[in-house]
């Protein structure tokens, strides 16, 4: 759209000559693929690991979260493969990292989330992936 000097342009373009408006509910919708929603859930996780990594002092870098998504009707079932650091109280790490997830996907996609599947791949040594000799 261009405009003269001097002239107004509205943010709305006018509608033809006997055109009905449709009401905005009708006029669309956003669709939000399923591979966007699992790469949202995959920087979730990791966002949520750094949190826990940060906080109990671990120093091992695990691998990157792998994340899979089913989206229909507004809500997103999530699957999440994640490596843990160890030790570390595997039930309330995977409960944190579920509900952090959750949240923000919800949170960035206006979804809702009925579920996040939560699989360990690894346990990560505090100390880093190197084998440590038992005295």
């Amino acid at each position: 759209m261009t405009s003269q000097p001097g002239s107004v342009v509205s943010g709305t373009a006018a509608a033809p000559a006997g055109a009905a408006v449709l009401p905005p509910a009708e006029r669309g919708a956003t669709v939000i693929p399923e591979k966007v929603v699992a790469r949202i859930a995959a920087r979730a996780a990791q966002e949520a690991l750094v949190k826990h990594t940060a906080t109990s002092g671990a120093r091992a870098k695990p691998a990157a979260p792998r994340a899979s998504a089913t989206v229909g009707g507004g809500t997103a079932r999530l699957g999440l493969t994640v490596d843990l650091p160890y030790p570390a109280d595997l039930a309330t790490v995977s409960r944190q990292v579920q509900h952090y997830v959750s949240e923000r996907v919800a949170h960035l996609t206006g979804m809702r989330v009925t579920e996040v599947a939560l699989a360990i791949e690894h346990l990560v040594p505090a100390d880093g992936p190197g084998r440590r000799r038992v005295r």
